[in-house]
């Protein structure tokens, strides 16, 4: 199977053209390096050389392709502004969550203005229902198993660097004036 990047018309307000461009090729390349590791690894597999380091590396580094490749998916599709809905089950589903609808925001956007690169997601339980607001420092580490991706900023330099700086708040602020909040929605189960 071969993965191909999925197309995305993005204009998003307070995101220059060069930044969502620079960030677009990016993902490009982790559809090209998962697809680069899987046929990598299946031969390896079919050459019966599944004891060696290089089978070992290849096999642990699918994760941060693959997880690349799908986060910046989520990422891109849950940015254009869709007004939140108040009244919607994802809004309930926050209220009990956290208490309030501010007391979430205020929680997200203080995990994206920690120091470091990383997502941070909104994620549901399978089995709860509970939602949780999460920092994933690498593609590959801290991703809550059984858990529903959501809502999901990148935190990473090349989302925001270009057109912000160090500015991360200023960028946070403009990513919450794009989400999708339909998009977000529709990924509950």
């Amino acid at each position: 199977m071969k993965f191909e990047p999925k197309i995305f018309e993005l204009k998003i307000n307070g995101l220059s053209e060069q930044l969502l461009k620079n960030h677009l090729t990016l993902y490009q390349g982790y559809v090209t390096n998962t697809n680069k590791l899987l046929d990598t690894i299946s031969v390896l597999i079919k050459e019966n050389k599944t004891s060696t380091p290089e089978f070992a590396e290849l096999s642990r580094r699918f994760a941060w392709e693959f997880n690349g490749m799908r986060l910046h998916e989520l990422y891109f599709s849950n940015l254009g502004k869709n007004a939140f809905d108040s009244s919607s089950k994802l809004s309930e589903l926050i209220k009990s969550s956290f208490g309030s609808f501010e007391n979430w925001e205020k929680h997200f956007k203080a995990l994206g203005s920690m120091r470091g690169i990383g997502w941070v997601l909104l994620v549901q339980d399978k089995e709860s229902k509970q939602l949780f607001n999460v920092w994933v420092n690498e593609h590959d580490l801290g991703l809550l198993a059984n858990s529903d991706i959501l809502l999901i900023m990148d935190v990473f330099e090349h989302a925001f660097m270009i057109d912000y700086g160090l500015k991360k708040a200023d960028y946070i602020e403009t990513f919450f004036k794009n989400i999708d909040w339909k998009a977000v929605q529709k990924r509950l189960n």
